[in-house]
């Protein structure tokens, strides 16, 4: 069963709910997929196995070949390639950071110019917590691509494991990319207007990539903001983690709430049984 953590802000709480429900199981791996800023390896400080550098493709041109037509210009949906061309040669200028490694300007090129090259945009990352398996991608710096580290993070994901997946925050292409292929995606919020409004953003992601899901209040009060919008979709809550100076501390320090609270390690217990009868 592959469990996704989702939220639609940041700070909400779900690595927190991620880390707490993978160390609560018997059988479970961690893949960390908020590839642009990673944290799970604060709180589990796993031994590290392995390290595989992420690549994509890009062009590179031969100049002995190319006659500097423009046509993979033309034909690049990014924009990444740039043709100049002079009285008796010319230039093709690659923008790396824009190129999403399609390879269309290399079975295109009508000069057959165009040769696959590669590039490192990232690495993923493969330890171990006692019986945890913990993958993490994370992203270079300056690089946009995390569709693609991510993807390469899911590709180590062990089918007769249960799954967490750390989703990162919002509801843009990367949140898309981690929880696509989930059997369940847990909603990380907060009982305010600002974790309301996010949280129906995330609710409509998983709507869309047709995922079950369910809501996990977090820093929970009085406040029925969130039961309110769950009761009116029926959309279940499975957990309610209140708000305690207890819990942020042990936070800051980068203690996993099951190992600093061990009473919380029967209810993500629970929860994953919730989870499976909401499967059935």
């Amino acid at each position: 069963m592959i469990i996704s953590v989702a939220s639609g802000k940041g700070g909400t709480g779900k690595t927190t709910v991620a880390v707490s429900l993978a160390l609560s199981i018997e059988n479970s791996q961690i893949i960390d997929c908020d590839v642009e800023e990673p944290n799970v390896h604060l709180f589990l400080n796993p031994e590290i196995k392995e390290k595989i550098e992420v690549k994509i493709l890009v062009p590179e041109v031969d100049k002995n070949k190319c006659n500097y037509c423009g046509y993979c210009s033309q034909i690049c949906a990014y924009n990444a390639l740039v043709v100049l061309k002079f009285n008796s040669t010319g230039e093709v200028l690659l923008f790396p950071h824009l190129c999403h490694g399609c390879g269309g300007c290399i079975l295109l090129c009508p000069e057959k110019a165009m040769n696959q090259g590669f590039r490192a945009i990232g690495e993923v990352t493969i330890g171990y917590r006692e019986n945890l398996e913990f993958v993490e991608g994370r992203l270079n710096i300056s690089e946009v691509l995390a569709p693609k580290v991510i993807e390469k993070a899911k590709k180590f994901i062990e089918p007769d494991k249960i799954v967490i997946i750390d989703a990162p925050p919002g509801t843009t292409c990367p949140t898309v990319s981690a929880i696509k292929g989930s059997d369940f995606c847990l909603l990380v919020t907060e009982p305010t207007p600002f974790g309301l409004h996010d949280l129906e953003l995330a609710y409509e992601v998983t709507k869309a990539l047709k995922v079950p899901s369910g809501v996990i209040i977090n820093k929970s009060d009085d406040n029925k903001i969130i039961e309110d919008f769950c009761q009116k979709n029926d959309l279940p809550i499975l957990m309610k983690i209140p708000f305690k100076r207890e819990i942020a501390e042990l936070y800051s320090k980068g203690v996993p709430l099951v190992i600093g609270m061990p009473e919380y390690k029967e209810k993500f217990q629970k929860l994953i049984t919730l989870i499976k009868n909401l499967k059935r």
